[in-house]
């Protein structure tokens, strides 16, 4: 059909193949676009498309966004490119549009008129309430853990009734989620998850409803459809039928959400069920310079299973990429704070500016470079690092050692991790207090004592306290703080949670940020010392943060930064174990996924990019010796302007071998010799490098691959 492109106005500044999407005839669709390619613009046009050549109407049409916000404004778009009514359409995200369907459906779905969604917080509420219900121990099935694999379960569209056990822990899960589905049942509760999952059931068990819907909705609208779970496709292939036409836009490059269900298979998938011939790439971005898109493209590249394209602008080439290698972290932070105070003073407004990392834990030296000069900053989806639960638990340990008066401190961990201590029993604590006008630690030190050997109640509370009191004692504070992380049970706690990871790496970032400020810190005296860093820790955490008007600098993970875009991007940790992942090595595909946050994380950037990475890093409280990112050797030379030719620059960057420096130093072991690591846990020597004090030890570890680790203060034994 010839089209007067020019007489409709939201056709007129398309791209050729911004214009061949949007126009399309018939037939089920996938758009393949690149990041910066305009894809809400070409969605939203699509929908205006079809309404306005009366193809479908308002009412006829389903479109699934992510999120709300991208709801909302694909609503807006529309209705400033159509004078329509959008009251009655059907744009939301999964779980909005599920939710909007139960409600119309609340008999077929066994479910009261007014049933009520859980947020994940009250789930996870409901689920301790039930376990005590059935005597489960926390210890051995912590709450959490049971959540995880719940929502699992039914993200998979698996009930319990289906599910086979392989051992007695997984039996015992099962039998926590089938109590559980009976509890939502009985309180006519439903959990995010369970919205998806019950429509989906209604719909394919009821064929009358299912021909209703699929004979309303002829055109389905998928937005981020790589980011789609198994299920979310079965939905999607249920309302759409035999003939009913999708229109999904996605980049199988920027799916990076696997630990949240995502299936970037689903891609290839709908281009077979759908029988997709010819996939429409979007390949033009509106974004960012072409020497940030090359160096994208270049990375990406080594993915194998990709649909495939390649980004390209007429913006110009731009400014090369500049690459920093630090000496250390600190040095790495400095060195950002400096560039970005350079460029606000161009002219260049904080909000423009964008420090990425890949772990959360990275944030605590940043963080401290950023205050320490004034500079107003934001944490974009997270939180500051001193005002992270595990780290204000793992202090709030420390706080009471050093402070028994400090109640505040007490009752943030007298329960945590889960010892049995209830309300009631915090409450009789709390009158005995005020009875006698003493502390809660000395209400509770004189609680009757504990006989059995149960890991509960007060008693047990203050026997561990007096333990990890009595073991810390005479050590320096990133010591202590590494037995309170392990005799509190707050590492064991946090391994048992989905999001442990990120905790875990913070409960040991802590112990780092103990040991500089010990470096730093010119008191002698042990006790002032601790005071003096419960102070910092305080100042840190008390810093603004910046309103939501006010011009900050922006910090983030790379995950979090999907979506966005800023003028200046600084990516940091640039190392092998960081950037990528060190779990990603373990994982099927896992590597694949770490390039894929890498090309997100470039692809950020308009104008400027950083690359920075550290020859050292403190972890766990010890220096450790980095190689580059293997995603730094990705990127063509001629892209790249180095900044700087650090010292013991040969040592970083030579390849991983067996390295034996020419001196005369003797070595406790040789190569080939096995040990343990207390945190990377068994490895074998395959090298050193240095001399005497300055040694160097490389050890290749079967979980965490290679490191190399200053000898003097690694905790290494032979095994």
């Amino acid at each position: 059909m010839q089209i007067a492109r020019h007489q409709i106005s939201f056709l007129q500044d398309l791209n050729e193949k911004q214009f061949e999407a949007v126009t399309l005839d018939s037939g089920s669709a996938l758009v393949l676009a690149g990041a910066g390619s305009g894809k809400t613009r070409v969605l939203t046009s699509r929908i205006s498309w079809l309404i306005h050549n009366q193809i479908v109407g308002p009412g006829g049409l389903l479109a699934v966004t992510f999120t709300n916000k991208a709801a909302r404004e694909m609503i807006t778009r529309i209705t400033a490119q159509l004078p329509i009514n959008t009251r009655g359409m059907w744009i939301g995200t999964f779980h909005g549009l599920c939710n909007r369907f139960l409600r119309l459906h609340h008999i077929d779905a066994n479910l009261p008129e007014t049933f009520q969604i859980l947020d994940s917080q009250d789930q996870l509420s409901a689920i301790k309430r039930l376990m005590r219900s059935m005597n489960v121990d926390e210890d051995n099935f912590p709450p959490r853990e049971v959540q995880y694999h719940i929502n699992g379960y039914k993200e998979e569209g698996l009930r319990s009734k289906v599910i086979k056990p392989y051992d007695n822990h997984s039996k015992k899960i099962i039998e926590i989620y089938a109590e559980y589905e009976k509890q939502c049942q009985k309180e006519g509760v439903v959990d995010f998850a369970e919205l998806l999952l019950r429509c989906y059931e209604v719909l394919r068990d009821n064929p009358q409803l299912l021909h209703h819907y699929q004979e309303r909705f002829s055109h389905l609208l998928i937005d981020e459809f790589q980011d789609t779970s198994e299920l979310q496709y079965k939905w999607i292939k249920l309302l759409a039928g035999d003939k009913n036409q999708v229109f999904a836009v996605g980049d199988d490059d920027q799916s990076i959400y696997s630990f949240r269900g995502a299936r970037v298979g689903n891609m290839k998938d709908l281009q077979k069920d759908f029988k997709i011939k010819d996939v429409i790439k979007l390949e033009q971005n509106y974004r960012s310079k072409n020497n940030i898109l090359n160096a994208a493209n270049a990375i990406i590249s080594n993915n194998e299973d990709r649909l495939g394209k390649n980004l390209w602008t007429d913006l110009g080439h731009g400014d090369p990429i500049r690459q920093y290698v630090a000496i250390s972290d600190l040095d790495e932070a400095n060195f950002i704070i400096d560039e970005v105070k350079q460029l606000h003073r161009s002219g260049l407004n904080y909000s423009q500016i964008a420090i990425l990392y890949r772990s959360n834990a990275q944030s605590r030296v940043i963080e401290h470079a950023i205050v320490s000069n004034n500079i107003p900053y934001r944490v974009y989806g997270g939180l500051r690092f001193f005002e992270r639960a595990e780290v204000k638990h793992a202090l709030a340990y420390l706080r009471l050692i050093s402070n028994k008066s400090d109640d505040n401190a007490l009752l943030r961990i007298i329960n945590f991790p889960a010892r049995g201590i209830g309300s009631k029993s915090l409450e009789k604590l709390q009158d005995e207090a005020k009875l006698k006008n003493v502390s809660l630690w000395e209400a509770a030190n004189a609680s009757p004592q504990n006989t059995s050997n149960l890991k509960k109640g007060i008693p047990y509370f203050v026997e561990l306290i007096k333990t990890i009191e009595d073991e810390i004692h005479g050590l320096t504070i990133a010591e202590s703080i590494d037995i309170i992380n392990e005799r509190s049970g707050l590492l064991q706690h946090y391994q048992n949670d989905k999001d442990g990871l990120d905790r875990i790496s913070n409960l040991q970032e802590l112990v780092s940020a103990a040991v500089t400020f010990a470096d730093s810190s010119e008191i002698d005296n042990a006790s002032l010392n601790l005071v003096e860093f419960l102070n910092y820790t305080s100042l840190e955490s008390g810093e603004l943060q910046a309103s939501s008007d006010q011009d900050a600098l922006q910090l983030m993970t790379i995950h979090s930064a999907k979506g966005l875009e800023f003028e200046t991007v600084f990516i940091t940790g640039l190392e092998d174990g960081l950037c990528p992942h060190e779990q990603s090595m373990s994982e099927p595909n896992g590597l694949e996924e770490e390039r894929r946050l890498m090309y997100v994380a470039v692809t950020r950037a308009k104008i400027k990019l950083y690359l920075t990475l550290s020859q050292s890093r403190m972890l766990h409280g010890q220096t450790q010796y980095n190689i580059p990112s293997r995603f730094l050797d990705e990127i063509p030379e001629e892209l790249v302007k180095a900044l700087n030719t650090a010292k013991r620059q040969d040592v970083l960057t030579q390849p991983i071998r067996n390295f034996m420096p020419t001196s005369n130093t003797s070595y406790p072991w040789k190569i080939g010799t096995n040990l343990n690591h207390p945190k990377f846990g068994n490895g074998v020597v395959t090298g050193y490098e240095g001399e005497q004090h300055d040694l160097r030890i490389q050890v290749k570890f079967s979980s965490h691959g290679i490191k190399w680790l200053a000898l003097e203060y690694a905790k290494l034994t032979e095994i």
